[in-house]
């Protein structure tokens, strides 16, 4: 037998709330696998449940049925198996660059000279060693999502959960950071799970794109981005990147209006 896939979710559903307080079904019957080295994506309407699956992948939150198996390990003891960024980098402003990039390593009790020896050869290879020793209210937005980035990496550069890390950064910013990000993917050899509602940076970035429904969230469609990589922006001039982004543009819309 061949390993497992890095993410399986199976038949996953979650309900919110009961019958005193009001039920609210989140998720219905999804189905999604990430598999060692893949870039992965979910995009859907906004409140479509996106969120509340990676709560669950990481543990944060328990499904109310389905099968959640990292590395073929399907126990609930999920956290720590994922490096988690938010769409806010949320640094800690009294730490340093490097001391926020070291801040998984801390949580895991990880010597400090250790710990401080990984960070720097990271700000190192992607090119921050020298605003190691900035605090983050000196940065630009750009400049704080790639320490969020890289604090996530040294957490668990194996798996990574992005939701939605680019979302409010100017376009060129974004386009910087998302060439950045395939660097660093492909660097580490990272299976990654992202989250965004730009579909132009789903197909840029994705080996396989999952559209899901409006809430409760069930996946419409599973499309395999058939674009040679190293990818770079100007692929998306291609006609079947220019097809396919229309496709899931009006498959989006569609569903937005139910």
């Amino acid at each position: 037998m061949g390993e497992p896939p890095k993410l399986l979710v199976q038949g996953l559903s979650k309900v919110f709330g009961g019958r005193r307080d009001g039920r609210v079904e989140a998720i219905a019957s999804l189905d999604l696998t990430v598999n060692t080295g893949e870039f992965v994506t979910v995009i859907g309407p906004s409140g479509s449940g996106k969120s509340t699956l990676f709560n669950i992948i990481a543990g944060i939150e328990q499904p109310t049925s389905g099968v959640i198996a990292i590395d073929g390990d399907s126990s609930a003891q999920r956290a720590g198996k994922v490096g988690y960024m938010l769409q806010q980098p949320l640094l800690l402003p009294w730490r340093s660059v490097e001391e926020n990039v070291m801040l998984g390593l801390d949580v895991r009790r990880v010597p400090r000279r250790q710990a401080l020896a990984q960070a720097r050869e990271l700000l190192k290879r992607f090119g921050l060693a020298e605003f190691a020793q900035h605090y983050p209210a000196t940065l630009s937005g750009g400049m704080r999502q790639r320490v969020a980035l890289l604090r996530t990496v040294l957490f668990n550069h194996s798996f990574m959960l992005l939701d939605e890390p680019f979302g409010a950064l100017d376009a060129l910013t974004r386009l910087s950071l998302q060439m950045w990000l395939l660097d660093l993917w492909q660097s580490f050899h990272s299976s990654v799970l992202f989250i965004t509602h730009d579909v132009r940076e789903a197909i840029l970035l994705s080996d396989r794109i999952y559209v899901l429904s409006a809430r409760p969230a069930r996946v419409l469609r599973v499309v395999e981005v058939d674009l040679p990589r190293p990818r770079r922006p100007e692929q998306l001039a291609l006609e079947q990147a220019v097809t396919l982004e229309q496709e899931l543009i009006a498959l989006l819309l569609k569903e937005q209006k139910l």
